[in-house]
């Protein structure tokens, strides 16, 4: 007789899709990570090529489950699936605009896929076991390379009924500012995210650098760079003050890659408190705890059987 329950036996797979990487996570039935890896994203090379990629990824970690166990397997994605078409829909990686992703993956592996805006995993790994546990209303930022938002609420990652809650990154900030895939000018994206400043740097003064040339350049004294440097921290402090205002959350946890951009808890703070909508600004905005692609946690807890976890409320 077996006396090990099915939850003894339950593995998680996850899988974050981000913009430069994909990376993979096995979770064993107490949470304990046993594999965690990161490949190249090859969203550039289209819709097939991410497809097959998530495939073999997942058909990889697989192997790791034991015989005999469960397992299920969730994906953060930059964008999110309508829920009327099942298609995807406002993705910063422009190439997974309009496919099924979730039916070609059910498909090729033969089973249930769950699959979940990336901030909002981001945003649920952390109130779980990062930096936002014991908050009850938690922004959750992303910033990479393109920028996304998640709000938790009560430890529940609310979606909403167009699962949109959080995308702040497509408030328009700026009416004659750059223009943004997604069809408006001067969205946060457009202005904090790696790639936005990348482009308005090269529109500016003529140079491709990566942002993290450009903020090493800027620490250096490189004129140019500090302008594009100081005006990322303003457009930081602008766009999270103006939320913060609206929402008055108690934390702000930030991840992605430019999350690791010490600055933004000091300098970066300041222009925030210069902005919000308060003389003595106390909302804590604190680094990730869990690394700055913490969402492949979430992702991973957010198989089918895990959905309850994000609640679709009016």
């Amino acid at each position: 007789m077996n006396l090990m329950t099915d939850a003894a036996r339950h593995y998680r797979i996850g899988l974050d899709l981000g913009g430069t990487k994909i990376e993979a996570l096995l979770l064993a039935p107490d949470d304990t990570v046993l594999l965690r890896q990161r490949v190249p994203s090859p969203v550039g090379e289209g819709y097939d090529a991410v497809l097959s990629s998530l495939h073999g990824l997942i058909n990889e970690t697989t192997l790791l489950v034991p015989p005999g166990s469960s397992y299920t397997v969730g994906i953060g994605i930059p964008g999110s699936l309508d829920a009327v078409t099942g298609l995807v829909r406002n993705a910063n990686s422009t190439c997974l605009i309009g496919h099924p992703l979730k039916d070609d993956l059910e498909r090729l592996l033969g089973r249930p896929v769950g699959i979940r805006n990336d901030a909002d995993c981001f945003t649920l790994a952390e109130c779980r076991l990062g930096a936002g546990r014991g908050y009850g209303v938690v922004f959750g930022v992303i910033m990479g390379t393109g920028c996304g938002g998640g709000l938790s609420i009560g430890g529940e990652v609310r979606e909403g009924p167009h699962r949109i809650a959080g995308e702040w990154g497509h408030l328009s900030v700026d009416p004659v500012g750059a223009p943004c895939y997604c069809g408006n000018r001067g969205c946060v994206e457009t202005k904090i995210s790696g790639s936005g400043v990348e482009r308005e740097f090269a529109r500016r003064y003529g140079r491709k650098l990566k942002v993290e040339e450009i903020v090493t350049a800027a620490r250096g004294g490189d004129p140019e760079c500090r302008e594009a440097f100081d005006r990322f921290l303003d457009d930081f402090g602008r766009s999270l003050g103006g939320l913060i205002s609206i929402i008055d959350p108690d934390a702000v946890v930030l991840g992605g890659g430019l999350s690791g951009i010490h600055e933004l808890y000091t300098i970066g703070i300041d222009r925030v408190r210069q902005y919000a909508f308060h003389n003595d600004l106390r909302t804590p905005i604190l680094k990730n705890e869990l690394g700055d692609s913490a969402g492949v946690f979430g992702a991973a807890w957010s198989g089918p059987e895990n959905s309850s976890r994000f609640k679709v409320k009016p």
